[in-house]
């Protein structure tokens, strides 16, 4: 087990982790829960279904929104979309461990099935998704993407998720809430180095001392199992991270509650989006077929399955104000 690094023996630039962290925060891998639950007889810890057989949520084609595919996607009667596994509730792996499941892999399904098109899933490394979609390769990424300024001058997005980071405490916390800044101020936190959220905690921490409040004790893991042990044994108060993962471990493990969320561009708003070859046309068709399953509920049931409620958008946008470039 590694030991954590604390922040006096790791001097970070705001700057440089504001940087950093406009590509990390939308890693589904920065301090991802593991890709399936360890087995926990804990009271109220739910049980997601991990197997082949996923039973996901009917779909309806819209003709409308079938009709603005370009037709050099939809000749074939495919949809091929990179999708990133290994961090669940995202993208993982079945039982099998060869099936692909997940958020993401449903939303991609049921959007195909929206455009009267047949999801092709294409496991892919996380870093791999750009170059692949801005060369053709896939024709999407739906891959926890977040929208930024500098990713708009090469792709087209349409949103369907709202980017949320979670503050996690243990069950029995007496930490209820944390909001803002004052919340954090004393509080001995774990948070990924060069993530957006770290970024995010040091200009909270800066705020703090510049009030003549206590400093943040920062807290970094190399490995989730030796964070878990941290947060459990009263070493940590609190682990900082983005929000999907950290509510799937709570509901598989029952041993962590969610005590407040902050938006993933804080102070700004961003959303994570699917990702299309700039100029293609499909961003649309996309946003169409989003939308309808938007209205006809069946996008809300996908999020429910994976405990991803409070995520949701109330409709889809193409090519929303991203974040800036630091």
């Amino acid at each position: 087990m590694k030991h954590p690094i604390t922040h006096k023996a790791l001097s970070v630039a705001v700057a440089a982790s504001a940087l950093l962290g406009l590509a990390a925060c939308s890693d589904p891998g920065a301090n991802a829960a593991p890709a399936a639950p360890a087995p926990s007889g804990t009271a109220g810890a739910t049980t997601f279904n991990l197997s082949p057989q996923q039973d996901r949520v009917p779909v309806t084609a819209d003709p409308a929104a079938a009709a603005l595919v370009p037709e050099a996607i939809k000749k074939d009667g495919k949809l091929t979309v990179a999708v990133a596994l290994g961090t669940a509730p995202l993208g993982l792996f079945a039982t099998d461990n060869k099936t692909p499941i997940g958020n993401e892999v449903d939303i991609a399904i049921a959007l195909a099935q929206s455009l009267d098109l047949e999801a092709e899933i294409v496991p892919v490394a996380w870093a791999d998704w750009p170059l692949g979609v801005g060369s053709g390769k896939y024709e999407a990424a739906i891959t926890n993407v977040t929208v930024t300024e500098e990713r708009k001058l090469k792709f087209d997005f349409a949103t369907y998720r709202e980017d949320q980071l979670g503050f996690y405490a243990v069950t029995d916390s007496p930490i209820t809430s944390v909001k803002s800044a004052p919340d954090v101020a004393g509080k001995k936190i774990i948070v990924g180095s060069g993530t957006n959220q770290e970024s995010i905690l040091l200009a909270w921490d800066k705020e703090n001392v510049a009030q003549g409040l206590a400093p943040v004790e920062f807290q970094y893991y190399d490995d989730d199992s030796a964070s878990t042990l941290a947060l459990q044994s009263g070493r940590a108060d609190l682990t900082f991270g983005p929000n999907p993962t950290g509510a799937y471990k709570a509901a598989t493990d029952g041993k962590s509650k969610l005590v407040g969320t902050v938006d993933g561009g804080w102070p700004l708003s961003a959303r994570i989006a699917v990702t299309t070859e700039k100029g293609n046309g499909f961003a649309v068709a996309a946003q169409a077929g989003l939308n309808h399953l938007i209205a006809d509920g069946s996008y809300t049931k996908v999020l429910a399955k994976w405990g991803l409620s409070s995520e949701a958008v109330e409709k889809s946008e193409l090519n929303p104000p991203g974040l800036p470039a630091s």
